[in-house]
C-alpha cells in the first residue's frame, strides 16, 4: 500500500465512524452544525458562476449534502459524487437515488471530466500523518481536482489563521499565504481565496484559462 492509498484507508474508517456515530447530519461527516455547513457550502457558488447547468463533481461527497444544497439553489446540472467510504456512498444512494442527473461512486481518483470539481472538509483530518506527508496528499489531491474540473475547482481547508488554542492535533491547517502561491505558481493567475465568511478555514477556487 503507498503512502495515499494509507491515508485514504484511515480517513475512509474515520468518516464512517462519525457516519455510524451522528447519521447523515453535520456532524456526520465531521463539521460543527448546520449553519456552518450551509455558509461553508455557499461558497462554492463563486465557482459555479450563476451557470445553472454546469456538470460538477464533489470529491469526498459525504453522503451527498452538497447535491442537496445545489438543487435548493435552482442547479440543474449533471452531480457526481465520489467518496472512499463506502457508507457514505450507500447513504447517499438512500436519501437522494440515482439518476441521470446524479451518479454516486466509491473511489478518490475519478476518470470523469466535467465543468467544475470541489472538494469540502476532505484535506483537514490528517490524523497522526506527519504533515509533510499530508502536504504531499494534499497537494495529490488538489491536482487531480485540477484535472477534473475542465472550467475550474475548489476546496477548503482549515486555516493557521485560527486560534492556537483551539487548533486540533490530529487537524491540518494550511498557510493561507503559501497555499495561494502555490496555486498561482501551478495552476495560473486565475485563482481566489476567500476568509472573509467567518469559519476558522479558508477556501481555494481556480479558474482554468
Amino acid at each position: 500500500m503507498n503512502e495515499s492509498d494509507s491515508i485514504r484507508s484511515s480517513v475512509a474508517t474515520y468518516y464512517a465512524s462519525k457516519l455510524a456515530a451522528h447519521g447523515p447530519t453535520p456532524q456526520g461527516v465531521d463539521w460543527n452544525g448546520v449553519a456552518s455547513h450551509e455558509l461553508r457550502h455557499r461558497q462554492f457558488l463563486r465557482l459555479l458562476d450563476g451557470i445553472p447547468d454546469a456538470s460538477l463533481l464533489d470529491l469526498g461527497c459525504g453522503f451527498g449534502d452538497f447535491f442537496r444544497f445545489l438543487r435548493a439553489e435552482g442547479h440543474r446540472g449533471r452531480y457526481i459524487g465520489y467518496d472512499i467510504a463506502p457508507d457514505m456512498i450507500a447513504e447517499a444512494l438512500r436519501l437522494h437515488g440515482q439518476g441521470a442527473d446524479r451518479q454516486w461512486r466509491v473511489g478518490a481518483e475519478p476518470e470523469e471530466r466535467v465543468e467544475f470539481a470541489i472538494a469540502s472538509g476532505i484535506l483537514n483530518v490528517k490524523g497522526d500523518a506527519p504533515v509533510e506527508v499530508w502536504e504531499r496528499y494534499v497537494h495529490e489531491t488538489i491536482d487531480i481536482l485540477a484535472h477534473v474540473g475542465r472550467r475550474g475547482f475548489a476546496f477548503n481547508v482549515l486555516s493557521l489563521s485560527s486560534d492556537p488554542e483551539r487548533r486540533a492535533a490530529n487537524l491540518y491547517y494550511a498557510d493561507a499565504s503559501k497555499m495561494l502561491s502555490y496555486c498561482l505558481g501551478r495552476y495560473g493567475r486565475s485563482v481566489a481565496l476567500l476568509q472573509d465568511y467567518g469559519l476558522y478555514e479558508f477556501t481555494v477556487i481556480v479558474r482554468h484559462p
